[in-house]
């Protein structure tokens, strides 16, 4: 690779100024009042006319799985699209510690504003106050929803749900079963899939997946889809399209992401018009099984749910080496309580992950490297007896043992940072229209609701409010209007979707370079995690940029793809997956250098206050940034949407 950087950065050379953009779903007047508004507002569609409109939803997760039962329980006629060969299957299953209500049942103080306060203040003001406010008022209904579903939560002795609390808050609002949270929504979720699938309105489609967006005449109209068995190109058409594919942490190659997650239908979309915002804003799990050698593919979440009783600590000196039980009280420092006594153990994840950053970089890591800190339950254990640790976190507790050979109940966790959660993605309205008339975003898909951090918990919390409550009642404001004309495969804009793909597939095949589609990613992954990870500087995001574009012209010139197009080939998937992934990890170096100053999990080096704290620059940044392709070669085209805060004053936050 060449040593030398892009020399300057200015708009000139790197990307263009757009006109600025607002949301206008979003009612103005009393937040409190301003969803029931819009839902007043919004244009309706009887019952009979439901059965003439189509709508394809691609992915199956919670805001996937929920938006299909949901419209197809209204009487849509839905197509559902998904790569894994069952809807059981997608990411959302692997979420462990809990989701997140205002339902104040430990009388605590909890509130739907205080859940809408610390939603804000945990992204560090670069959210929307319209739409977290709604998120929190949903979050009471997602509850009963799932209780009504059958999802076991867990409960006290009384029989009432238990709560437990997360990072970022003073009160217990996290609901949770054991450490399978994630995959005990996704089967209510899933059932309810079912039930309209064997009802005949939704029509499901395992093994798909989608690799373009179909835009006829100004509006979404349908997708084409690689049948991931057979080989075969499809093209669906439909009145609407939904996109609830998750995020794009994948991009960093080792991720707490399963190893299918990928950016590919955004961003297909957003080369055909969809905005992609704050692309830069992507979380690091502080709670993570450290790196164990340059064999992985994946890592591995450990619950956030573990710091509510758990301790974290490093050696006062670097030079301890000693067993972790043999090193007395007077020689560990618990930096997290140190330096942050009112939250602890619980402070947000930007702030704790930067912070075991900081003691590694110090020279007080533990474990091979010393990328490592202690996650130690020995307090707890003595406090509330072994039975009780582990009927709360036996099944993080037994994945743990397994992975790493060690017992924690006996000796202390391990654990370091790790990428796990993008708050960016599609930009999207109130309604969670993209600005592609007829496009729908929900769930991690989209940028709208955490900011620049996302408090843990509330990812389950956004996907099934999307799901189940926001998008049924914002969808038939533009369906009202339909149905739209019938296109097919014979419309210009479906055949040249169509033949973008195949030869796409064909140009990727016939490349027979010498290098694989996975030596590729994993250097992108190295690139995007030195430069654009917990830490970026301007210096390091200017030879990200130049380091990226080499790589992927080296890409298009010696990648070898194995096998044929028309058969089952998952080297061929992960091609176009990685292809992807160049084009995105190049757009958040862009944005993470435009944006100068830090906030929540884009932390600039040259931004911080005298105690390493991240330094925002609201005169400058208080905006949403929205990137819009400008074609091959061309520079994106920055679109700034202010932020307005009219119920939360933007100050910096502390967690002290």
């Amino acid at each position: 690779m060449s040593d030398t950087i892009i020399d300057s950065m200015d708009a000139d050379s790197i990307y263009l100024e757009g006109e600025p953009i607002a949301d206008t779903k979003a009612p103005a007047g009393p937040i409190e009042k301003r969803w029931d508004e819009r839902r007043f507002n919004a244009k309706l569609v009887n019952p009979a006319n439901r059965r003439k409109l189509s709508v394809i939803i691609v992915g199956t997760g919670l805001a996937g799985a929920s938006a299909a039962a949901t419209l197809g329980e209204a009487g849509y006629r839905v197509t559902s699209f998904c790569y894994q060969d069952s809807p059981r299957r997608a990411h959302s299953i692997a979420a462990q510690g809990g989701i997140n209500a205002a339902k104040n049942y430990r009388n605590d103080g909890d509130s739907i504003y205080r859940l809408f306060y610390d939603t804000v203040k945990g992204g560090d003001f670069r959210s929307r106050e319209s739409n977290v406010y709604r998120l929190a008022q949903v979050s009471v209904e997602i509850i009963d929803q799932c209780v009504a579903q059958g999802v076991p939560f867990a409960r006290e002795y009384g029989g009432l749900l238990d709560n437990r609390s997360f990072g970022g808050v003073q009160v217990s609002r996290t609901f949770y079963a054991r450490g399978q949270t994630g995959q005990q929504l996704l089967i209510g979720a899933y059932q309810a899939l079912e039930r309209q699938i064997a009802a005949g309105t939704v029509t499901m489609n395992t093994r798909h997946e989608m690799l373009e967006l179909i835009v006829a005449d100004g509006r979404a109209r349908g997708v084409v889809v690689r049948d991931m068995v057979s080989g075969e190109i499809e093209s669906h058409f439909a009145d609407v399209v939904v996109l609830a594919t998750g995020g794009y942490g994948n991009v960093f190659y080792l991720s707490t992401n399963a190893m299918g997650c990928n950016v590919t239908a955004t961003w297909r979309a957003h080369r055909k018009g969809a905005y992609f915002a704050n692309p830069c804003y992507t979380q690091i799990h502080p709670t993570c099984i450290p790196v164990s050698g340059d064999y992985q593919s994946k890592l591995t979440l450990m619950s956030e749910s573990l710091r509510n009783d758990g301790r974290i600590w490093v050696p006062t000196s670097g030079e301890d080496k000693r067993d972790p039980r043999e090193i007395p009280e007077s020689d560990r420092d618990y930096y997290l309580e140190r330096a942050y006594p009112a939250f602890g153990n619980l402070v947000p994840r930007d702030i704790a992950s930067r912070s075991a950053k900081n003691v590694c970089d110090e020279g007080r890591g533990v474990g091979p490297g010393g990328l490592g800190v202690y996650l130690d339950f020995a307090d707890a254990i003595e406090r509330l007896g072994r039975d009780s640790v582990e009927a709360k976190y036996g099944n993080l507790f037994d994945m743990y043992a397994q992975i790493t050979g060690e017992n924690p109940y006996e000796t202390p966790m391990r654990i370091y940072p790790a990428v796990h959660y993008t708050m960016g993605g599609l930009w999207v309205d109130y309604d969670l229209q993209s600005s592609i008339p007829g496009l729908y975003v929900t769930g991690e898909a989209n940028f709208s609701d955490h900011g620049a951090n996302r408090l843990g918990a509330s990812a389950l919390m956004q996907g099934l409010a999307d799901g189940y409550f926001v998008l049924p009642n914002t969808i038939n404001d533009y369906l009202a209007a339909g149905p739209f004309e019938k296109i097919d495969d014979s419309h210009p804009a479906a055949a040249e979707a169509i033949d973008a793909v195949k030869s796409r597939i064909d140009k990727l095949l016939s490349i027979r370079g010498s290098r694989t589609v996975d030596s590729f990613h994993k250097e992108l992954g190295h690139i995007m995690w030195d430069y654009c990870g917990m830490e970026r500087s301007e210096e390091g995001l200017r030879k990200a940029i130049t380091r990226i574009r080499e790589l992927k012209a080296e890409f298009w010139s010696d990648v070898l793809v194995l096998g044929q197009g028309d058969e089952l080939n998952q080297a061929l998937e992960r091609a176009g997956r990685v292809a992807d992934f160049f084009e995105l990890g190049e757009l958040m170096c862009i944005d993470a250098l435009v944006r100068n100053e830090s906030a929540g999990g884009h932390f600039r080096a040259e931004s911080q206050t005298e105690e390493g704290e991240a330094l925002r620059h609201d005169d400058e940044f208080a905006h949403v940034s929205a990137w819009e392709f400008d074609g091959d070669g061309g520079k994106p085209i920055l679109h700034k949407e202010p932020l307005v805060y009219e119920y939360v004053e933007m100050k910096q936050r502390s967690y002290k």
